[in-house]
């Protein structure tokens, strides 16, 4: 392994743990005004979680792993 792929690496768990973060305030704050539990998954971070569950398989199976 090169010190190339670690540092790709740490920043995509880095991302993800942001990203992670932000979502779970949103649903934090969706809670704490007592909304409807969709509510978080239309927020940007709620969406973007979505789009790379959904885009990522169809990604791989397109450009093969």
């Amino acid at each position: 392994m090169n010190f190339l792929f670690f540092i790709k690496a740490i920043a995509l768990l880095l991302a993800a743990g942001i990203l992670g973060n932000w979502f779970l305030s949103e649903v934090k704050n969706a809670k704490i005004r007592k909304e409807p539990w969709y509510k978080p998954y239309f927020s940007p971070p709620g969406l973007m979680i979505i789009a790379v569950v959904l885009l990522l398989p169809l990604l791989i199976w397109v450009f093969g792993a």
